[in-house]
C-alpha cells in the first residue's frame, strides 16, 4: 500500500507563517506529481499548488506570492510553506500524489487525510 501523511497544520493569526509536511511511504516504484488541495466548510475542494518530478510548480492565483511548495531531493516528501496567511486560508489542507506502485500498472491517484489549518485572531 502507499500512504501519504501530513503533518504541520495548527491555528494561527493573520499574517502569520506555516510549514505543512507530507510524507509518502510504501511500496512505490516511482512519485510523479505531488500536489496540495484544500477544502474550507462548505466549498469544494480546490488546488492550492502542485510540483512535478522536474520541480515545476504551479499555483493557485489566491496563493501566488505567498505560498511556495518544494520536493525533498529523494522524492518521497513535499512542504508547503504559507507566509501571510489570511482568514480565507482557513480549510484542511490535503496531499495528493501521482504514484506508479510496484504492484500496479500505471499512475494511480493518492491522498493523505489532511491536515486543519485556522487563520484567525
Amino acid at each position: 500500500q502507499v500512504r501519504l501523511v501530513e503533518s504541520g497544520g495548527g491555528l494561527v493569526q493573520p499574517g502569520g507563517s506555516l510549514r505543512l509536511s507530507c510524507a509518502a511511504s510504501g511500496s512505490i516504484f516511482r512519485i510523479n506529481d505531488m500536489g496540495w488541495y484544500r477544502q474550507a466548510p462548505g466549498k469544494e475542494r480546490e488546488l492550492v499548488a502542485t510540483i512535478t518530478s522536474g520541480r515545476s510548480t504551479d499555483y493557485a492565483d489566491s496563493v501566488k506570492g505567498r505560498f511556495t511548495i518544494s520536493r525533498d531531493n529523494d522524492e518521497n516528501t513535499v512542504y508547503l510553506q504559507m507566509n501571510s496567511l489570511k482568514p480565507e486560508d482557513t480549510a484542511v489542507y490535503f496531499c495528493n500524489a501521482k504514484v506508479r506502485p510496484y504492484i500496479l500498472s500505471g499512475e494511480h491517484d493518492y491522498w493523505g487525510q489532511g491536515t486543519q489549518v485556522t487563520v484567525s485572531s
